[in-house]
């Protein structure tokens, strides 16, 4: 049986992309590949999230090119 990824997993897949499963779909995962805080201005146009993320899509049929690295209990963990 192949790797079936889980959110806060993090996982490597082809050669650049690397990071943690941040959400999962039937049909897709995304992975959190960069995070960085959201400049003044872009934060106080919208504040409900404190921070801009770069997140790639690997569809279902993809997953058997993933390679498991480690998980975390919370977004919260470093």
């Amino acid at each position: 049986m192949s790797y079936v990824p889980k959110v806060n997993d993090y996982v490597t897949w082809k050669r650049n992309v690397e990071g943690w499963v941040y959400f999962k779909d039937s049909d897709y995962i995304t992975i959190e590949v960069l995070v960085k805080p959201k400049n003044q201005i872009n934060y106080k146009a919208s504040s409900i999230h404190a921070n801009d993320r770069l997140l790639v899509l690997c569809y279902q049929k993809q997953w058997n090119e993933l390679n498991y690295v480690k998980s975390r209990t919370s977004i919260y963990e470093k």
